[in-house]
């Protein structure tokens, strides 16, 4: 049951998932009700229309027959019944309308973003939470989107351009883990070195323009040898520079030299040139979602154990989590705001997460996520931190905590 403007709207089941006795276990070792994955089409479809579209209501509702239900809760969003399809209406060919789940909107809102902030997405594929931060960010500060999957972040990319929403947005292919460029607000341009004579500090010194996905035939063969040489025997990319594969006009790259955009930053100015806001949607199980485990009847339940279950694998990502959570804190300036999210419902990933990073991190501050009071989710084990699932907000499952850095 979904709570719109003013009614609320029954969504029935019309399926029944079954679950394998392994995965029953693993959510009762949880504390987890089964049932949230019971109704496998109970949850309705997201979209989020543009701000200045609203005009454009009556129009998706004729061409799609449907009636579109404000979600009371967050700003521009609607809902629909999970399948009827928004693809072929004009508003969403024309980039003014796209899908996201209400729970990811509203770690996305927990936020905060406001104009003129400086924000990092430190886990932006597939983009449309990139899209969102854009939409909120309107026309000043920038946005950092990075992700180590090039194919994904490239789609990011391909989201980006048909919204068009890319003009303050930069993004890199690039470990989380380890990313530590901040924003160009603080950078001042370079001095031209052409007379320095060396190859390499020409280059690092040759300006950017504006971007364009024609690159010359010199660049493309260079950016094509730096992939050869870093990839690993697992085939896992590391890439020693982040690669750069997108930056709008008023991204704070056009103009600016690479040693300006790639310029080293020491750990303690961090906290005074950081970024006002930081976005850590970490990679994870997934099983808060009942769409991604229902892919599981089709992938077979034995490659649920192997994804899901397995307990080295979920110990690698608790450790990857952890890291992901404090480079982010690490690039966020003092005073501003993190918010950490997983779309997985188990202990190990969210409040054993944050009650570690937070035994580890002095000026971490756990914070009341304000916007969430009214917002249809439970709290989690840790007060303060959030619960969506699909039993009680009709989205897909989703953990969400709130972090400021504090001076100490």
């Amino acid at each position: 049951m979904l709570q719109t403007g003013d009614e609320e709207v029954v969504m029935e089941s019309s399926s029944n998932l079954p679950l394998p006795e392994a995965f029953l276990n693993f959510l009762n070792q949880n504390g987890l009700d089964p049932s949230i994955y019971a109704a496998t089409q109970s949850i309705p479809r997201y979209i989020r229309l543009k701000p200045g579209c609203e005009d454009r209501i009556s129009e998706i509702e004729a061409e799609i027959n449907c009636e579109l239900r404000e979600v009371y809760w967050l700003p521009n969003f609607y809902c629909l019944p999970p399948d009827v399809g928004i693809a072929s209406t004009k508003a969403y060919q024309e980039g003014q309308v796209y899908g996201i789940d209400a729970a990811s909107g509203a770690a996305v809102s927990a936020l905060g973003v406001s104009p003129g902030d400086h924000v990092l997405d430190l886990c932006a594929a597939p983009g449309a939470k990139l899209c969102m931060i854009l939409d909120l960010l309107g026309g000043s500060g920038s946005v950092t989107g990075v992700d180590i999957s090039r194919h994904r972040l490239a789609a990011s990319r391909t989201m980006l351009q048909k919204y068009k929403l890319g003009e303050r947005c930069r993004l890199f292919v690039a470990d989380g883990t380890k990313f530590s460029l901040i924003p160009t607000r603080v950078l001042e341009k370079s001095k031209s070195c052409i007379e320095c004579g060396n190859a390499e500090l020409e280059e690092n010194f040759e300006i950017f323009k504006e971007w364009t996905s024609k690159k010359p035939w010199k660049e493309r063969k260079r950016i094509a040898n730096s992939r050869k040489k870093n990839i690993t025997s697992d085939k896992s990319l590391h890439i020693q520079d982040p690669e750069l594969i997108f930056y709008g006009r008023h991204s704070g790259v056009a103009g600016f030299s690479k040693s300006d955009v790639y310029q080293d930053v020491k750990d303690h100015e961090f906290s005074l040139f950081g970024y006002d806001k930081v976005l850590v949607d970490a990679e994870c199980t997934h099983d808060g979602s009942i769409k991604h485990i229902q892919k599981f009847e089709q992938w077979g339940w034995e490659t649920l154990s192997r994804r899901v279950l397995d307990a080295e694998r979920t110990d690698d990502l608790t450790a990857l989590q952890l890291k992901l959570l404090t480079n982010g804190f690490k690039l966020l300036k003092v005073g501003g705001s993190l918010v950490y999210s997983t779309c997985s419902l188990t202990v190990a990933q969210n409040e054993d997460v944050v009650e570690k990073f937070l035994s580890q991190n002095a000026s971490a501050e756990l914070v009341e996520i304000e916007a969430g009071k009214n917002w249809p989710c439970g709290g989690a084990r840790i007060q303060k931190t959030l619960r969506f699932d699909p039993l009680t907000s009709s989205t897909s499952g989703l953990f969400i905590a709130k972090f400021k850095k504090i001076a100490i």
